[in-house]
């Protein structure tokens, strides 16, 4: 049934507006809390943004901190020694390595907490280093005291061998004039016991049919040559057998002489000169006056004109001489 009022029919719609703005209000209030809710979350993150960023900046500046105090103290304890400079150095690049790998990880805000530890681990490695570089120094201070005793003791040692050195030589002079002495001694005592002669004599033979000779002094008739000698008495050589050695020299200067029959070759100890020898001689001597003669008698011998010199010598020496003249 339709109702004919008219206030209820004017009330209506109010009722109506009335129940849509409730509608509208409630919605508006849910939009409200729930932008009131987004906005709170979002300045959560922002306020956990703004702590990272922080965070980051003062990891960053640490890490700068660290690492260029690292460098200074490491280059501070940089000296003469090469090999412990190149130690330092690559400390150095092993520490860059280490603040790029940190600066790789502050790029990630997920991983800040590892950037921490790198970073104290990189405080650790350069404490590390310094106590290495402490110990090398140590070391090459105790090398270099050693080296310093080493040196010295070398140093002791060459003066101790140039001091032997000297009197090596000095005793080395000293020896060499002892041997000089001896040898000239020696050489005394050798001339000393030459045995002398007190005469020698010189004279061409013919030798006859029977025989016999005959002195003779024209070299068409002289068959052989006769020396003999007189010794003097020497109490410096002991008795016993003595060999004398006759020169006898024609009047061309050379020395007569023929192997098969006994020459052979002396040496003069006062020239040091190799010269042959006609005949050698063999007696007994004891230390007083001896005689004997050398007969030089050559198969067909043809003597020349001229003057023949006779040398005789002893143990090396010329100890006595003569001459021949053939006409």
């Amino acid at each position: 049934m339709t109702s004919n009022n008219p206030s209820f029919n004017q009330n209506k719609p109010n009722q109506n507006f009335i129940a849509i703005a409730a509608v509208i209000g409630v919605i508006l209030l849910g939009v409200i809390g729930y932008l009131a809710y987004q906005n709170s979350k979002t300045s959560q993150q922002l306020e956990t943004t703004m702590t990272d960023l922080d965070e980051t900046q003062k990891l960053k500046a640490e890490l700068e901190t660290q690492y260029n105090q690292a460098l200074t103290d490491l280059e501070a304890q940089k000296t003469t020694n090469q090999e412990l400079n190149a130690v330092i150095d690559q400390q150095k690049a092993e520490l860059e390595q280490q603040k790029n790998k940190i600066s790789g990880l502050l790029k990630n805000k997920g991983s800040l907490d590892k950037a921490r530890i790198e970073i104290d681990n990189l405080k650790s490695q350069t404490s590390q280093y310094l106590a290495q570089i402490d110990k090398l120094k140590s070391e090459n201070e105790a090398l270099a005291g050693e080296n310093a005793t080493l040196a010295s003791e070398k140093d002791q040692l060459a003066a101790n061998l140039q001091s032997k050195a000297a009197e090596n030589e000095e005793l080395s002079t000293t020896k060499a004039k002892l041997v000089s002495e001896k040898d000239a001694l020696a050489e005394k005592v050798t001339v000393a016991s030459a045995i002398k002669m007190k005469s020698v004599s010189v004279v061409g033979q013919k030798v006859k049919g029977s025989g016999k000779v005959k002195d003779e002094n024209s070299a068409k008739s002289v068959d052989q040559i006769k020396v003999c000698f007189t010794t003097v008495e020497n109490e410096v050589v002991k008795a016993g057998s003595e060999k004398f050695y006759v020169r006898i020299i024609n009047p061309l200067g050379e020395t007569l002489a023929i192997e098969d029959m006994g020459s052979g070759m002396l040496t003069n100890k006062k020239t040091g000169e190799e010269i042959r020898f006609t005949k050698m001689e063999e007696i007994d001597y004891a230390n007083n006056e001896a005689q004997s003669c050398v007969v030089w008698a050559p198969t067909n011998a043809s003597f020349t004109k001229g003057e023949y010199k006779v040398e005789v010598y002893n143990k090396g020496f010329q100890v006595g001489a003569s001459k021949l003249t053939l006409k």
